[in-house]
């Protein structure tokens, strides 16, 4: 993969993240780097007056900086904008913000010299990656204060990931042999404007949504098995009549997921005309989450791809100070998902409710010896409070603005909240999944000696290999916890 020139997608990056070697520069993008970097300083030397290179930045837009004083322009920039708060993110959120960074820098419309984004190359290479404060940005010109402490290391400044560990960078950089940079005309400003914080956020959410998305389509298939529910309404020919291409694909994998099932056929002999909708209208709801997945990919690899600093330089006589920064065209369907990802497991924890019921032949909480034993009574307790707390987290983040920069910056996209709330409610959606497994598990067990379908039967062998049938009462949090390691770890077979 070509930094600057190929088209990178969600995959890509996650590639990269795994295997930072499989990025390059070549002499394509060092053409349009170098070509960038020329425009710039003949900007400077002809001593027109531009935005961000020889101007003060937001409202001191206005003020005139010598050409002898650029350099220190740029660096104070960078440390005046480090001010974020908050626990830093995740370290592999912080190699996504540089690996896009590095993406949209070596297209050539920046000005950032090859020597910086040569540094940023190597520092991924090397793991010396920075540390970033979640908190801080309203998403306007960008991701300014997160993306101020990402690039404090390329001037010695700042703290690093050591391994798990938090340390100065200018103990790293020793280490490495390596000496801080300088930075020349719009490098600062170039390295500290776009949305790669929000953007990180999205393609590790999406990374996260899509495996869930699958997930939770399984997890309906060993609950419906449990409950001993219909698969007519994933028929195809209902399905044709509506459709709509997330509806679709899940009534497809639910029959997939179903093929070959005893306890559907039960289904049949049962005087039940139909199931309650979160058994009924999995398609349907699960659809229409998975309709917000692709909406969002398809703007976040879009981004990916985009320059989003400002000003764009074009050329030695054209420069555009626009709104390329602007994080609203990803803060509006990062809240869109967000609200998908919650619906998964709104619906989630009424069909692990249903089981608990003591219905149709399962016993009431699951166990057998109820009323001495709380069975599952409890979970559900936890799968509810984290289903509201979703909810909580489902008012759109983009709804809010609040001027900055006095009056300049006077409509802001707080992004970077959105994308910070899409990963929550995901991380909870792990729990709820997990809540939901370790049910139709159990369900399974009053359902010998019927068999499932191979897709649940090895979801049902798999949860087996880390929890036991619930006899009597038990540490049950453990069982759980163990269930959201295998969902972390991928470990379900959901294509």
């Amino acid at each position: 993969m070509i930094y600057g020139v190929d088209h990178f997608t969600i995959s890509d990056v996650m590639e990269i993240l795994a295997n930072p070697n499989k990025a390059k520069l070549n002499k394509e993008s060092k053409d349009k780097i170098l070509r960038s970097q020329k425009n710039v300083q003949q900007i400077v030397e002809s001593d027109r007056t531009v935005y961000g290179i020889n101007t003060g930045f937001g409202p001191l837009c206005d003020v005139k900086i010598s050409e002898e004083e650029t350099a220190q322009l740029q660096y104070n920039l960078i440390i005046s904008h480090a001010v974020g708060v908050g626990k830093p993110i995740a370290k592999e959120l912080s190699k996504m913000m540089m690996i896009a960074k590095i993406h949209a820098l070596s297209k050539g419309f920046s000005g950032v010299s090859l020597e910086v984004i040569e540094r940023m190359i190597l520092m991924l290479e090397k793991d010396i990656i920075p540390a970033v404060p979640e908190q801080g940005s309203v998403g306007a010109s960008g991701d300014l204060a997160p993306l101020a402490h990402l690039v404090l290391p390329l001037l010695g400044l700042g703290k690093v990931w050591e391994n798990d560990s938090i340390v100065e960078t200018a103990k790293v950089l020793n280490k490495h042999g390596l000496e801080p940079l300088i930075l020349g005309p719009k490098e600062g400003l170039g390295l500290i404007n776009g949305t790669q914080f929000i953007l990180a956020h999205a393609i590790l959410g999406l990374h996260k949504f899509e495996y869930l998305l699958n997930l939770a389509d399984l997890t309906a298939a060993m609950s419906l098995e449990a409950y001993r529910g219909s698969s007519s309404p994933f028929k195809k020919e209902l399905h044709d009549i509506r459709p709509f291409d997330g509806s679709r694909k899940v009534a497809g994998r639910m029959l997939t997921f179903l093929e070959g099932s005893e306890n559907l056929k039960e289904h049949e002999f049962c005087d039940r005309v139909q199931d309650p909708y979160s058994m009924r209208c999995v398609p349907q709801v699960h659809g229409a989450s998975r309709n917000a997945y692709e909406h969002l990919k398809n703007l976040a690899e879009t981004e990916l791809n985009s320059v989003t600093d400002n000003p764009i330089v074009l050329s030695e006589e054209e420069s555009i100070s626009g709104g390329n920064f602007h994080g609203q065209l990803l803060a509006l369907p990062l809240d869109y998902a967000t609200l998908a990802a919650a619906e998964l497991g709104n619906i989630s924890d009424r069909r692990s409710y249903l089981l608990l019921e003591g219905k149709y032949g399962l016993p009431k909480l699951l166990v057998e010896s109820s009323g001495l034993n709380s069975g599952f009574m409890i979970p559900q307790y936890t799968s509810a409070a984290l289903v509201t707390e979703n909810k909580t987290l489902c008012f759109p983040a983009s709804a809010d603005s609040i001027p900055t920069s006095l009056g300049q910056e006077d409509h802001v996209s707080m992004g970077s909240i959105s994308g910070r709330k899409f990963n929550q409610v995901l991380g909870n959606l792990e729990n709820i999944l997990a809540v939901e497994l370790m049910f139709g598990a159990q369900g399974l067990e009053f359902r010998r000696p019927a068999k499932c379908s191979n897709y649940v039967e090895n979801a049902y062998n798999l949860i087996r290999t880390k929890v036991e049938k619930l006899e009597d009462d038990r540490l049950i949090g453990e069982d759980m916890w163990a269930i959201v390691q295998l969902i972390r770890e991928r470990k379900f077979d959901v294509n």
